[in-house]
């Protein structure tokens, strides 16, 4: 199933996003030891890279089914923290 050009460019601000906190995470993660603020960030950013990988899974599997991607959602943190990677 071909994604609509809105569906493209929705999921590419997601992905956008991601690549943001991965660099923030990258930048956190090679300073060796943190300041509380910056450990506090770091689990902050990681978390809600755990968010969006989740809505970028629930949005293609919504595409595979022939559902609306847009009908996906931020799930909160205490939901994506239970998965297993």
């Amino acid at each position: 199933m071909e994604k609509s050009a809105a569906q493209r460019q929705s999921e590419q601000q997601v992905l956008a996003h991601v690549e943001k906190l991965v660099d923030e995470e990258r930048q956190l993660l090679g300073q060796g030891e943190r300041s509380a603020a910056e450990h506090d960030r770091l689990a902050r950013v990681q978390v809600e890279l755990d968010q969006c990988w989740d809505l970028l899974r629930q949005r293609r599997a919504l595409v595979e089914t022939g559902g609306d991607p847009q009908q996906a959602h931020l799930r909160p943190p205490e939901v994506v923290e239970k998965y297993i990677g």
